[in-house]
């Protein structure tokens, strides 16, 4: 954010850990969609939204305040959908940590800096965005069996920079401790491991 500027457009979301970020990018990217590195791999929970620099003191007084509230809680991600013909979307599915997605945007969006959706909220994982119709079936198709499940420990505060990439500003874990027994996903064993 240059000192002269007055406004800048920030976002909210909640991070798509490793391997699973970089591999729905990579995917994106060989989708065809030129915002795929742009953006880190994400879950939306204020959408961009254009601010007055002067209001991000407060505004992340205000992130800090939902963090401290918040617990971690499982996010599991499975399959694909898409939200044509409303909007040139596809994307991957929440199976489990949409209803604890929907209360954070509520209580994100309930600060110092209110913002009304064009769309009812729905949590999700875009992987291509705005292509052709053919790249978009693809992403879709192809995407279909994607998993993955981790436990969710914050969000974070984003901001676009004059060339369009997407950068954290910061982090704001949830105040409350990772559960003992971390809700991680199962790494599959060979068949051949399993036999006496």
């Amino acid at each position: 954010m240059n000192a002269l500027e007055t406004t800048t457009t920030i976002g909210v979301s909640i991070a798509v850990p490793e391997p699973y970020g970089r591999l729905l990018q990579d995917r994106r990217a060989g989708f065809g969609d030129p915002a795929a590195y742009a953006i880190p791999t994400h879950i939306t929970l204020l959408p961009p939204t254009d601010v007055g620099c002067a209001e991000l003191p407060a505004f992340r007084r205000h992130l800090a305040q939902v963090a401290a509230q918040g617990h971690p809680f499982p996010m599991r991600l499975r399959g694909t959908d898409t939200f044509r013909p409303l909007s040139p979307v596809v994307y991957v599915r929440l199976a489990e940590g949409a209803a604890v997605c929907a209360d954070l945007q509520e209580q994100v969006r309930s600060g110092p800096v209110a913002r009304e959706l064009q769309f009812p909220y729905h949590p999700h994982v875009t992987v291509a965005h705005g292509i052709p119709e053919a790249a978009m079936d693809r992403a879709q198709r192809e995407l279909a069996d994607f998993a993955a499940e981790w436990t969710t420990t914050g969000f974070a505060l984003y901001e676009q920079g004059g060339d369009g990439v997407w950068r954290k500003m910061r982090e704001y874990p949830f105040a409350a401790e990772v559960p003992t027994v971390p809700h991680q996903q199962a790494v599959p064993v060979p068949r051949e491991a399993t036999r006496l």
